[in-house]
């Protein structure tokens, strides 16, 4: 088990008082492990991280961990806004038994690149864990440079970056410059045909949490065969979901509604995250409902 294939952050499934509900987020880990997908994440964007304490952040990596664990290869997102903070949220991961971590640039904080630096060795030197970078500046609001990435690619632990930009220019920089030290995530998933043209053997995908089997099809055709015309022909039916996921400005509302939509109703987000329009619900279900009722 490893960073490549696809992987899907799982959402965290709220009840209707706004509880974590820990019995289906253990069910939908353990479906999605059965699924042809190489692994899964706990704690990401998708999970809503930003928005659960501390307790219930170490909770949920737990009830995945328990569910899950030894059926697929599990990831713990770290990030906060505190280097202290990180390390705690990672002591409790390796606790739980999980597998890797995803760690992005410290948000809001903005750390100089040479802080970013620091924190990320003070990482590698507490855990010791295989570890994705998660390049995402419109987030955290500090990019990973090429120092950076390059000095901590010297360690063993530094694995992988899920890359998420949305800037093709630095895709085609990243395939070329770190081509044989990197394993190069797909982290804009409307992208995700041309990261596999430049070579990406990973997807980590929010929309594999209600479509599975065509993230790993779309995959396996393009990293493993290199068959681009059905890896075309794939992205053609999907990319009108993913298009709507990156551009919206609902990422979770949205893969909220595909589970929904796929027979596994996780709730609504944390507040100040809202809900879909009806109009909205009604459009992304003409878009997600062919692809389900295909098996897929």
């Amino acid at each position: 088990m490893s960073f490549n294939g696809v992987h899907a952050p799982l959402v965290t499934p709220f009840k209707a008082d706004g509880e974590i509900d820990h019995d289906l987020l253990g069910q939908h880990a353990v479906d999605l492990a059965g699924r042809g997908l190489a692994g899964l994440g706990i704690g990401g964007t998708t999970g809503e991280y930003y928005a659960l304490s501390f307790e219930e952040r170490v909770h949920t990596f737990h009830t995945v961990a328990n569910a899950a664990g030894g059926k697929t290869f599990l990831t713990a997102g770290i990030n906060a806004t505190t280097t202290r903070e990180v390390l705690r949220l990672g002591q409790e991961a390796k606790k739980a038994g999980l597998s890797a971590l995803l760690v992005a640039a410290p948000y809001y904080a903005q750390p100089t690149q040479d802080e970013l630096l620091q924190h990320m060795l003070a990482i590698d030197d507490s855990l010791d864990m295989p570890i994705m970078l998660y390049n995402f500046p419109a987030r955290t609001g500090t990019a990973i440079s090429d120092r950076v990435l390059e000095e901590l690619l010297e360690r063993r632990n530094f694995v992988a970056m899920k890359e998420s930009t949305g800037d093709i220019a630095h895709l085609h920089h990243l395939a070329t410059h770190f081509k044989d030290k990197l394993v190069l995530s797909c982290g804009m998933d409307d992208q995700a045909l041309e990261f596999f043209v430049w070579g990406a053997q990973s997807w980590v995908a929010g929309a594999a949490n209600f479509l599975p089997e065509v993230h790993v099809e779309l995959l396996e055709a393009c990293a493993k065969r290199g068959d681009f015309a059905t890896g075309r022909k794939l992205m053609t039916q999907l990319l009108p979901v993913l298009e709507l996921l990156e551009r919206s400005g609902k990422f979770i509302q949205y893969v909220r509604y595909g589970c929904e939509l796929a027979g596994k109703p996780v709730g609504n987000a944390r507040a100040p995250l809202g809900t879909l329009t009806d109009d909205e619900r009604r459009d992304f279900a003409k878009l997600v409902q062919p692809l389900l009722r295909n098996g897929r």
